[in-house]
Formats: C-alpha cells, structure tokens, sequence
C-alpha cells in the first residue's frame, strides 16, 4: 500500500519537510541548552557563584523537558486521530513563536524575578511542543517508505536533532568570533532567537506541501480511530513503552552530557574560552549529521537491536576517555573526543526511529512512540546537565559523571535485549504491533 510508485517518488519530499521541520525546532530547542550554559546564567539568574547560576539556568531548561511528556500526550492523542500532518504544523508554530519571544524578553537587571519566570513559561512552550514534533515527524516518514529501508529513510528526521544544534552552534560561534563578551551578553545573544521566525517561515512552507500518511488513511478507512489511544498503549503495549524508555537513557544523556555539559566544563573548569566547546560541537554535529543516516541504512542489513548494542556499549567506554581528552586542553584533541562522541551516539540515534515505529500498532503509533520517547527524556536528558553539574561541583572530577552515563548506557543494553528485533515489520493497519506478537507468542 505505501510502497507504491507514488509514495516513493514522493518519499524524498517528505523527507526533506520533516528534516527541515526538526532542524527548525531542535535548533530553537538547542539554542536555549548552549544559552543556559553561556547567557542565561548571568542575566536571568545573577549569583556570587558562577556554578550556581549555571544550575538555575539549567533547571529552567530541564523544566522545559517536563512538559514534552504531555506534548506528546496531546500530540500523540490528536495525531493517532486527526493525522500526522496538522500536528507537525502546529508543533512548528507553537516552538517558533517561544524562540522568537524569548530574544525579546528583559533581563533580570529590567524587571527582576519576572524574567526568569517568563523564560521559564516559555521554556515550557517549548517543550510542549517538541513533545509532539518527534513523533509526527518520523512516522509521517516511517510510514510512506518500504519497509526494507525504512531505517534508512526513518533516520533522516534524526538528523534534525545535530542539524538544529549544528545551527545554533553555529549562530552563537560566529557571534562569540565578531563581538566582545561583553556585547554578546549586551544584545549579541538575542540574535539567534529572532532568526528563528525566518526558519519557522521556510519549515511551513515545505511541511504544508507534504501528503498525509497513507497508512495512517488506511486505518481511517477501515474503521473509526480509537477514543483514546494512550489507554490502549499502556493497556496493550505497556511493555514497548517501558523498552522505548530505557532505550533512550543512555543516548539521550550522552548527547547532553557531550553537547551541553561540556559547555560548562571547558568554561568553568578548565578555563577555556566558550568558542573552544562551541566549536568542538560544531564539528562534531556535522559529522553526526552525516552518519546518523549510515547507521539507519546498517540497522535496515543487521537489525536495530545490534547496531542500537554497539552504540550502548560504545559510549560507556567513551564516557570516562571523553573526558581525559578534554582535560588536555587542545582544541583539536577536543574536538576529537566530541565527534566520536557523537558518532557512537548515532549508533542508538540513526536506528530508533525506525525501531519505535515498529514497537507499536497503526492506531496508537504516534501515542506510543511519542510517550515512550518523551516520559524517557525526563528521566534522561531533562536532568543529565543538572546531575553533571553537581556531581562535578561536589567531588571537583569527573569520574562520577562517567560513571553516571555508564550506568544509563547499561540501563539502554538491558532495553534492547528485552525488545525483539523489528526489522522488517509491516506498520499497515492490519499488521499486529508488538505487544500484540508478544501475546501470540507467550
């Protein structure tokens, strides 16, 4: 049904219009994570100790985590009902319009208490909306393509995630290279929040033109959507979400631990300029952007459970040599140490799109998936800069917090040994989702 001529001729378009989307929103999402460790930490949350209001700032970004959950319960919800395509609009407009506004707030020196807390609000706009926007994305793309590729094409949407923090990494070095610390903290900083309004504009345009799912009009077609799809998630597939959770604790902490995290260790501790960590990132992002997709393609050949493993096991490793390579102080040995970073990350990035659509039936797939994926983020990226920081300032090394991301990488091992390997499945209507073969096969 979804591998025909049409679909697959349309298939890059589609593609395209949901990388760009994710690109547009997680650039609007990362550029508050590197302003937090940079900007915020002065002017929204003024301390006599700079750590200190690195927290602050950081719980204000964790808070927006808080609310991705029930984004994607919303989202999930009118998605699995509705259709994919009206909520990835929607998503968009929600996390642009919160970028934009967060250039025009005042400081905490204008209004005082007022400017945390309406960069807090916004903040939880923001993740709002970036509770829905995952989910519609990757199966509006999931579901046109075949399945013997569908890690390959589902992987692209991933892409968004480095692109966006490729961006607004980018943005903020170019402005840290042509102004004075003192300008950027002035106004400088505002600007990439602003620029967000033209890539919400160019993200609708191209996401307005895409097709609805056919898989999705399929179900429509055979019968009414159900009343409430997240009741027969965690009725029916409880188990897939619990797999989709620990799936993502170790690669959601290491991606902030190696991208937000080390913002503030390359600063505050070993005393490097910002440009040092935003560039490193930099470079790291566009080589995570580029193998995201080869690691989809290998997990369409060997599996998603076995390339998802290596990732796991990989950033354990890395996680306590990630920091002996920062603790040289070269830039270059820096740099080093986040592209192979980010590059075992991809290993557990590129395949889970599409292994989270396989894990769940037609009617209840973007509920599933995007509950799973955001309860997760909570637990995981939400604190995982909190926790670095603290467990940082409170025995002054960074042993601990290797031994923190070591523990989610085996949280993520355990995961995916429980899953089964879904490689190949049908995502039609009539096709039975995980926990429904689970059932058969007890």
């Amino acid at each position: 049904m979804n591998s025909g001529p049409d679909h697959t001729r349309s298939l890059p378009r589609i593609v395209a219009a949901s990388l760009i989307g994710t690109t547009v929103e997680w650039y609007d999402f990362f550029l508050y994570s590197s302003a937090a460790a940079l900007v915020f930490n002065k002017l929204f949350f003024p301390t006599a100790d700079p750590l200190t209001g690195t927290l602050l700032a950081f719980t204000t970004y964790a808070i927006g985590f808080l609310a991705r959950p029930i984004g994607g319960l919303v989202f999930g919800h009118f998605g699995d009902r509705v259709g994919r395509k009206k909520l990835l609009v929607l998503s968009l407009l929600l996390m642009g319009g919160a970028t934009f506004a967060m250039g025009l707030l005042p400081t905490y020196a204008t209004i005082g208490v007022g400017a945390p807390i309406l960069l807090t609000l916004l903040r939880l706009v923001q993740g709002f909306a970036l509770g829905g926007e995952w989910g519609g994305a990757v199966l509006i793309v999931s579901e046109h393509g075949d399945p013997a590729r569908r890690g390959f094409w589902a992987s692209w949407p991933q892409c968004g995630a480095p692109g966006g923090n490729l961006l607004a990494t980018a943005v903020l070095a170019v402005l840290a290279a042509v102004q004075t610390d003192a300008a950027f903290l002035s106004w400088g900083w505002r600007i990439p929040f602003l620029l967000s309004a033209v890539l919400v504009v160019i993200g609708l345009w191209i996401r307005l033109a895409v097709s609805e799912s056919p898989v999705f009009l399929a179900a429509q077609r055979e019968g009414a959507p159900e009343k409430a799809p997240i009741v027969q998630v965690f009725r029916d597939g409880w188990r897939q979400v619990l797999i989709a959770m620990g799936a993502r604790m170790g690669e959601n902490v290491s991606y902030y631990v190696i991208t937000a995290f080390i913002l503030v260790y390359i600063t505050e501790s070993l005393g490097l300029t910002k440009s040092v960590g935003l560039n490193a990132v930099l470079i790291g992002s566009a080589v995570h952007f580029a193998t995201i997709p080869l690691w989809g393609m290998l997990s369409d050949k060997v599996g998603r459970r076995g390339v998802y493993l290596f990732g796991a096991v990989g950033m354990a490793v890395w996680g306590f040599v990630f920091f002996a390579l920062l603790d040289t102080r070269s830039f270059a040995v820096i740099a080093l140490a986040t592209t192979v970073g980010l590059v075992l990350h991809g290993a557990m990035y590129g395949p889970q799109a599409a292994f989270f659509s396989e894990l769940f039936g037609t009617r209840v797939r973007y509920s599933g998936a995007s509950v799973g994926y955001q309860l997760a983020s909570i637990l995981a990226g939400a604190v995982a800069p909190l926790i670095a920081v603290a467990l940082l300032d409170a025995w002054g090394s960074t042993v601990p917090v290797s031994l923190y991301l070591l523990a989610m990488c085996l949280l993520t091992v355990v995961a995916v040994l429980s899953a089964r390997e879904t490689r190949g499945s049908s995502l039609e209507p009539t096709a039975p989702a995980a926990s429904e073969e689970l059932q058969v096969t007890r």
